[in-house]
């Protein structure tokens, strides 16, 4: 299955933050909504700014149109204030698209233990998104940057615990 991509994408405007406050905000919801379903499809990894824009999130090589760099910080940081994304750096120069907000993954993963009685029970970050238990479930292939941002939601809600074993991390669930 081949990515679709919403009609404003083939809109040359839409590469061009537009100046009206109102017009704008709808174009950064449509930028956030695109950013979001690209990074879900594709599961992109932590990436630099300068590496985002040669993608074709934003960059359209068909209408040989880019996303100026100070535009992609302008999404970026939009993404950001939804909880969406994480920047790595002070600089703002290296960012993590979550399309699901830590929480949002926790609760799947808890899920997930819960339905196979798995609660106390201890799992290296290995087995929870590479194992063969977790082949059908939606967060098997997570990054361990975005399940470590997961796992330490459930921590916080005292249904895991992130634990140091001999060959890396793991977590206890409760």
């Amino acid at each position: 299955m081949s990515f679709v991509w919403p009609w404003q994408y083939s809109f040359p405007p839409f590469f061009t933050l537009q100046p009206n406050g109102e017009t704008r905000q709808k174009q950064l919801a449509a930028w956030c909504a695109l950013a979001l379903a690209y990074s879900q499809e594709h599961r992109l990894p932590a990436m630099t700014v300068r590496e985002a824009q040669d993608i074709p999130l934003f960059a359209n090589h068909r209408l040989q149109r880019k996303l100026p760099l100070e535009s992609i910080q302008v999404v970026l940081e939009e993404l950001r204030k939804n909880g969406n994304l994480e920047w790595l750096d002070k600089n703002k120069t290296s960012f993590l698209i979550m399309w699901k907000r830590p929480e949002e993954w926790g609760k799947l993963i808890y899920q997930w233990v819960s339905k196979n009685g798995l609660t106390n029970s201890v799992f290296t970050l290995y087995e929870l998104v590479s194992g063969d238990d977790t082949e059908n479930e939606e967060f098997h292939g997570l990054d361990e940057a975005t399940l470590l941002r997961a796992l330490q939601a459930l921590q916080q809600e005292h249904k895991a615990e992130i634990i140091t074993l001999d060959d890396g991390r793991g977590v206890k669930f409760f």
